[in-house]
């Protein structure tokens, strides 16, 4: 083959090439958006869940000292299961006057780093949850024993 026909065979391998230089780009910054807003919606569902789980197992303690303990820890273990490992999760347990009828708070805080995605690795985002859990008015409190 000579003359047009071949000349429009390099037209289309330029066009196609063109074309694959504007699209990939687009491609790779939706697929990293993608991503990221994951990261977003996951940490979101775990700092919820960490201060829900936290003033809820601190409501079922005995005494106030032991509804700190008890929220602290389950938040943690909680936190674990998420995965909201960067170290930057923040726990607070507020059992207030520990009354029947009360409440407990519980407040979470987590920053979400993009570190290992291009083009977000500059990028933090913080999250926070707060939870309010009603301490049972009728609810048994069993005494540490003589």
């Amino acid at each position: 083959m000579s003359g047009p026909a071949r000349s429009s065979r390099r037209g289309e391998a330029g066009q196609a090439l063109i074309e694959t230089a504007l699209v990939v780009p687009l491609l790779l910054l939706l697929a990293v958006g993608v991503v990221g807003g994951g990261r977003v919606v996951q940490g979101q569902l775990g700092v919820s869940a960490v201060a829900r789980e936290a003033a809820r197992a601190a409501a079922m303690a005995n005494t106030a000292g032991e509804a700190r303990a008890r929220g602290l820890g389950r938040g943690q273990d909680v936190a674990a299961g998420y995965r909201l490992g960067n170290g930057s999760l923040a726990l607070a347990v507020d059992p207030g006057d520990f009354a029947r009828g009360g409440q407990i708070r519980a407040e979470a805080r987590y920053d979400v780093t993009f570190d290992d995605l291009p083009l977000l690795n500059w990028a933090r985002l913080t999250l926070t949850s707060r939870h309010l859990e009603r301490i049972d008015a009728w609810r048994s409190r069993w005494s540490e024993g003589p």
